[in-house]
């Protein structure tokens, strides 16, 4: 292969390295559950979606994070592996671009079809993707702001999902959604105590940094029991999923008298955060089945 062949591949290896495969399914299932359970099916609307949130969403989620975190990564020994990769500043030009090319055909799209309200949420998500890390808004700076939109990352592709078709959107699913809210708000929160001591020194803000890595954890493991407890009230097997969201509650409160000075063992939490979300999923997923095919 020559030169410029290899070039454009280690270019797109970086690329989708950078989009953090391993959570891709974390925004494209919520948006594919959502567009199902409102009465869509596998039509071709259903994977434009699925596929926007499972790559190109991720590429620019990521990449833009990626391009304006870069001094801080560089000092920061979990990036490099499934935490996030840390690319040479030669790579956030085609990164940027990768965002904007990959994602601007979908958006065309799901905005030409899609319903006021669901544009409204789209919106919304973009929004979030772009202020989350890019200056001047830079909300991953801003303590509680920075959950409440790292959550939204989450939790908008499942609302564009329920109201892309213009369908009723019941009572159930905002339970649902509100749930997923506050399990994000948790999951950013959590993530962020094993960075409270290189944060500080780096002069970086977080929801972790100001409120310290105990405080926060103990609000985390609160925010996931009352979001488990919301599944309670979905019908059944709402309470399957319920059981398996106090998963993520024990988890945390492994670190329950966590303190600013031993913050880093926290990391552990997150890389069981990570597994037990393909746990979780699967829970979903048979959940789901049992519902349509029981």
């Amino acid at each position: 292969m020559d030169k410029e062949g290899t070039t454009a591949v280690t270019v797109l290896r970086n690329i989708l390295a950078a989009s953090r495969p391993i959570s891709w399914v974390n925004t494209a299932f919520p948006f594919g559950l959502a567009y199902l359970l409102s009465g869509g099916g596998t039509d071709w609307l259903f994977w434009v979606g699925v596929v926007f949130f499972l790559i190109p969403y991720n590429i620019a989620m990521y990449g833009i994070n990626d391009v304006f975190d870069y001094e801080s990564d560089i000092r920061n020994p979990r990036k490099g592996g499934v935490e996030g990769a840390v690319l040479p500043k030669s790579m956030h030009a085609p990164l940027l671009w990768a965002s904007a090319v990959t994602t601007i055909p979908f958006l065309v799209v799901m905005y030409a079809t899609g319903t006021w309200i669901s544009a409204i949420w789209l919106t919304v998500a973009m929004a979030a993707v772009v202020a989350y890390s890019a200056p001047p808004m830079r909300f991953k700076e801003r303590p509680l702001i920075d959950s409440i939109t790292s959550s939204t990352h989450f939790v908008t592709p499942a609302i564009v999902g329920a109201t892309i078709l213009d369908a009723d959107t019941s009572q159930y699913f905002w339970y649902a959604a509100g749930a997923f809210f506050l399990w994000g708000m948790a999951s950013h929160a959590l993530g962020a105590v094993q960075d409270v001591r290189a944060d500080r020194e780096g002069g970086l803000s977080s929801i972790a940094t100001a409120f310290g890595a105990r405080i926060t954890t103990r609000l985390a493991a609160a925010a996931y029991l009352v979001a488990a407890l919301l599944l309670f009230a979905l019908p059944a097997p709402g309470w399957i999923v319920g059981i398996a969201g106090l998963g993520y509650v024990a988890n945390t409160l492994r670190f329950w008298n966590i303190s600013d000075a031993t913050c880093e063992d926290a990391n552990s939490s997150w890389r069981v955060f990570l597994w037990l979300n393909y746990l979780v999923g699967a829970i979903v997923t048979m959940s789901l089945v049992w519902v349509f095919f029981g």
